[in-house]
């Protein structure tokens, strides 16, 4: 599944190969999606190259080649627009579905979706598909609705969260100061930082020196949800 601004990119690769023979540049790139810098586009590449939809030709300058486009197209587009709320309801229903299928075979338990990865560390693309789930204690959940990451990285571990584990979020848009949250920057790019205010710009800190934090103005970042507990498997 790709996210909105890999969708773009990826339409808008596919419509200048057909208009000019050429693929745009990485300005034109970072123009389109009306990205700050062109490390955003770098990423918005690998992601799609790693997901089978581009191949970069080697020693060619601006040479990619799309190798496939999703499927149904139009339809994906449109969940930019007045779509996502249908297809948001849709992926609830379903998921609503099998958490109530999961937690009749653990009574006592609940289940959630688990919905890939998260960084904790250097960002990765933001994963956003329901890969299996998760069996919680229902103590760990409050109200409304809830997810689960698998963690990737270690710029966390200074407040107990370490590489592999999955953390459980509560679905939510703010965040208070001090709260560790999954963030989406760009809309391309998730993490789980802890929330701070610097003026009116938002930092995402960091629990590991190692790490510096991040600041953005309030328009680059998207509060997914709000980190409530913590699943860790022994090997």
């Amino acid at each position: 599944m790709l996210t909105r601004k890999q969708h773009q990119l990826l339409m808008f690769i596919q419509k200048r190969l057909q208009e000019a023979g050429v693929p745009p540049s990485f300005d034109e790139m970072k123009d389109a999606l009306d990205l700050k810098s062109k490390s955003g586009i770098h990423r918005l590449i690998t992601a799609l190259e790693e997901r089978g939809f581009i191949r970069r030709l080697p020693n060619r300058a601006r040479a990619l080649e799309i190798l496939k486009l999703p499927e149904s197209a139009a339809s994906v587009a449109a969940v930019a627009t007045s779509a996502t709320t249908n297809a948001a309801s849709n992926v609830a229903d379903s998921t609503a579905r099998a958490a109530r299928a999961a937690n009749d075979d653990n009574p006592g338990f609940a289940s959630i979706p688990v919905m890939g990865r998260i960084a904790a560390g250097t960002p990765i693309s933001a994963i956003q598909e329901n890969t299996h789930m998760v069996t919680v204690s229902p103590e760990m959940l409050g109200g409304g609705e809830h997810y689960a990451l698998e963690v990737k990285g270690d710029s966390m571990i200074e407040a107990g969260i370490l590489d592999g584990d999955t953390v459980v979020i509560q679905k939510a848009g703010t965040a208070t100061p001090g709260d560790i949250v999954v963030a989406l920057i760009d809309d391309e790019e998730a993490t789980l930082k802890t929330f701070r205010r610097q003026g009116q710009d938002i930092a995402l800190e960091a629990a590991n020196p190692a790490y510096e934090t991040r600041v953005f103005g309030p328009d680059r970042v998207d509060v997914q949800g709000k980190l409530v507990g913590l699943v860790r498997s022994y090997h």
